[in-house]
């Protein structure tokens, strides 16, 4: 059964904690980026988020959004939690960030997409 709560690091070095899922299946935590396009200092950052009512397979799907607290965008993530034969658990993810752009006609470039793959700290 694959639990969310935890400490969970990235392949790049981000850390993320999530609190435990409250009875509505959301849950929040902080985002700890270790990578950024910014000359400004990074920030810890808040997210919220939800998961799927767990399958009997205990891999459930979820998504959360992160707040950036040191710039002007904002990043969805969603995912689903696999757990392989030893009890390893992963989070395979896909995001979207959204970066403010000064106008309609740079709306163009606003939007990176990417993935990320979580294993459990603790």
């Amino acid at each position: 059964q694959c639990d969310l709560q935890g400490l969970w690091r990235n392949e790049l070095g981000s850390n993320m904690t999530l609190s435990a899922l409250d009875a509505s299946g959301t849950f929040s935590g902080s985002y700890h980026t270790a990578v950024a396009a910014t000359n400004k200092q990074i920030l810890v950052s808040p997210l919220q988020g939800a998961q799927q009512h767990p399958s009997d397979k205990g891999q459930p799907t979820f998504g959360f959004t992160v707040q950036w607290q040191f710039a002007d965008s904002m990043t969805a993530f969603v995912g689903q939690c696999f757990v392989d034969r030893r009890g390893k658990e992963t989070l395979e993810t896909t995001w979207l960030l959204r970066e403010e752009v000064p106008s309609r006609k740079d709306v163009w470039k606003a939007t990176r997409v990417g993935t990320s793959i979580f294993t459990r700290i603790k």
